[in-house]
Formats: structure tokens, C-alpha cells, sequence
């Protein structure tokens, strides 16, 4: 991955920053420049909670390049309690222990290190949802 794009995508990657339409107030992630809902391009960044729930899940046993030593891994659509659904890394949970219907909530993790001479990336995944006191 170049630099430039990861510097670029930094803020939907670690902090889940999206868009929200100023004339519909249609919530979007990842961050558009014209609402898929009513055509604006009057958007605004929007940052989402990370909590959501599980919807949809899959082992992954055959990883692409860069992920094979995190195999098996559990992947999974989340739904954000503020609408969007999107696709993630589902961590901190062992494959089986996963369950559609979950809560979740977004953690900061590393993704990959694709060799010793380039940058760890660090992305969004979710984590099952812990109680807060």
C-alpha cells in the first residue's frame, strides 16, 4: 500500500469517520462526495459511535496475501446502531464463540505488516462489546 493512500484514509480506518448528508441527513460509511439517497454533495464528516451488532459471519481458513498468519479468522458485517453496515474483522473472540446477533463495538488494531521495510497498517475491527462500569 502507498503512503499517500494510507495517510489519506487514515480517518475512516482508526476513527470511523464517515459522511452525513447535510440536506437528507443520510448517515455514510465510508465517507462519499454525493449522498447515494437525494444526489447532495453537501456532506459533512461524521464520526460513528463503533457499536453495532453482528449480523452476518464467516471463517476465513484460506486468507489472501498479507493476512495468512492471522488465519482462522472470523469476518463479519456489522450494523451500526446509527444504520450503515459494514464489512469487518471480527477479533478478541475465539471463531466458534462468534454469533450472528452479538454486540460489538469497534477497537483500533493491527491489520498487517506486509514486510520489515514498509508500515504496520492499523485499522478498524470489532471486538465483542465489554461492560463499562
Amino acid at each position: 500500500m502507498e503512503i499517500a493512500r494510507l495517510w489519506r484514509e487514515q480517518p475512516s480506518n482508526l476513527r470511523l469517520e464517515g459522511s452525513r448528508c447535510a440536506s437528507c441527513e443520510a448517515l455514510l460509511f465510508p465517507a462519499h462526495v454525493r449522498c447515494p439517497e437525494c444526489g447532495s454533495k453537501e456532506l459533512l464528516t461524521h464520526r460513528f459511535q463503533g457499536e453495532g451488532q453482528l449480523l452476518s459471519k464467516t471463517v476465513v481458513y484460506e486468507a489472501p496475501r498479507g493476512f495468512t498468519g492471522q488465519v482462522p479468522y472470523v469476518a463479519g458485517l456489522v450494523k451500526l446502531d446509527e444504520g450503515p453496515v459494514i464489512s469487518a474483522m471480527i477479533t478478541d473472540i475465539y471463531p466458534e464463540d462468534a454469533e450472528v446477533g452479538m454486540r460489538l463495538e469497534m477497537v483500533t488494531r493491527r491489520i498487517r505488516c506486509d514486510c520489515a521495510d514498509s508500515p504496520i497498517l492499523y485499522g478498524y475491527k470489532f471486538a465483542p462489546k465489554l461492560a463499562h462500569d
